[in-house]
């Protein structure tokens, strides 16, 4: 009897060490290094099972490894979109009152194919920032985690903290009409609600805490250029979650709404639309990232000319979009850090990569749009050791693309492979 069980579990630990011991080589023609802010030649990626093992030049290739050929092609790391939100259903409706219309499972449900697009568009990693119907996002992200469905890694942050009718709040009902809780679960008025709230989201899983720092574009009744939370509020957000050691992002519009919350301590700025020079010099000043989604724009006004975008949404955005481009070409030149992110669900979500050939247009080189994606977002989300470059240890996240995006980063935008975790999901 003994013997058996030995033989047995000497054929079940030799089966489980085989698996473990999956070894991929990728052959890179062209490597971006965006920590060194240079790119390679002819190099061999080893991975074994999730991780990257090694990286170089003329590598041995184990004789049992499943070799990918990328050796015509640009390979880079995973992209990172630092502003998504993925589990709020799909984008055809500009209005929020749409969530209304649907259950809670059945916006999660439609949700999935904004997951498994994104991922097939490069980025391997996402922030997700928040989601009408509360946690939805956690259930997204553990599911993905779990194999069920496809899509990125998602960081989330639950839900929405905002004040009672605020920018992050579902607004423009009637006063007699009662929202279910998910869609009111992080209305906050003081600075201990705000702290109940953030212990409340982090026992529900968030991994980052998102407030709303002032008005909204796309939002009923808001006026982005207020200021929503005080600076006590903002204070006390910040403060708490460095308790379970979560960073927090601020979304905010005005010039007041943005340097509240970047004395406070935020980690990042969301949009930066009307950040003054005194903004600039502050975020430079306290390392604050800047997460400016200046593509979108391109998606208000088309829904707008297609009759798909409320119209006061289109008044609060009136002349907002240029002033948002020329304030990160401003930032740009200031040496402010700056983050990849999209807003993504404002447009559709194959759409986000055309964010690149903007960040370029308004004053980035190739160079650090792609570092923007990957580098500065792993910083931006405390995830540098193992995401955001193609070193030994962090995890296989692979894209390539054909064609240089150093010389024209439109290329991006045609993502030909895409591996996360070692797994591919796009050849």
């Amino acid at each position: 009897m003994k013997t058996t069980l030995g033989l047995v579990l000497g054929v079940c630990l030799s089966c489980a060490a085989g698996v473990a011991a999956q070894v991929t080589a990728i052959k890179a023609g062209r490597l971006v290094d965006p920590q060194a802010a240079t790119v390679l030649s002819d190099q061999i990626i080893l991975i074994r099972d999730n991780k990257i093992e090694q990286v170089g030049k003329g590598l041995a290739i184990p004789a049992d490894a499943k070799v990918i050929d990328l050796s015509q092609m640009t390979v880079l790391p995973g992209l990172i979109d630092c502003h998504t939100h993925l589990a709020d259903g799909p984008t055809d409706d500009g209005d929020p009152f749409s969530q209304l219309k649907k259950s809670a499972a059945q916006v999660a449900f439609e949700s999935v194919p904004n997951a498994r697009a994104f991922l097939r568009e490069g980025f391997t990693t996402v922030r997700d920032v928040g989601v009408y119907r509360a946690l939805n996002d956690v259930a997204m992200r553990d599911a993905i985690a779990r194999g069920f469905i496809e899509g990125p890694r998602m960081y989330v942050a639950g839900a929405y903290v905002t004040i009672t009718g605020g920018a992050g709040a579902m607004t423009g009902f009637a006063p007699d009409i009662t929202l279910p809780w998910d869609l009111r679960y992080g209305q906050a008025d003081s600075p201990w609600e705000v702290r109940q709230k953030i212990r409340q989201l982090v026992h529900d899983g968030a991994d980052h805490i998102k407030v709303l720092s002032s008005g909204a574009v796309l939002t009923h009744g808001s006026n982005p250029k207020s200021q929503e939370f005080t600076p006590e509020e903002l204070q006390a957000a910040v403060d708490e979650a460095s308790h379970f050691g979560l960073r927090v992002a601020a979304h905010a519009h005005s010039p007041d709404g943005i340097k509240n919350a970047i004395r406070a301590g935020v980690a990042s700025i969301e949009h930066a639309t009307m950040i003054d020079d005194e903004g600039i010099a502050l975020a430079k000043q306290h390392g604050t990232y800047l997460d400016m989604d200046i593509y979108d724009e391109e998606c208000i006004q088309e829904k707008g000319r297609l009759g798909k975008m409320p119209l006061d949404f289109l008044q609060h955005d009136a002349d907002l979009g240029q002033l948002h481009r020329e304030n990160f070409r401003k930032a740009v030149k200031a040496g402010v850090k700056l983050s990849f992110g999209t807003d993504a669900g404002v447009c559709p979500y194959d759409r986000s990569v055309r964010q690149f050939a903007f960040m370029v247009k308004y004053g980035m080189t190739p160079m650090q749009a792609i570092q923007s994606a990957t580098t500065s977002a792993a910083d931006l989300l405390g995830h540098s050791d193992i995401i955001g470059s193609i070193v030994p240890g962090k995890y296989a996240d692979v894209i390539a693309v054909a064609g240089d995006p150093l010389q024209d980063v439109s290329v991006l935008e045609h993502v030909q492979f895409v591996m996360k975790d070692g797994k591919v999901y796009k050849q």
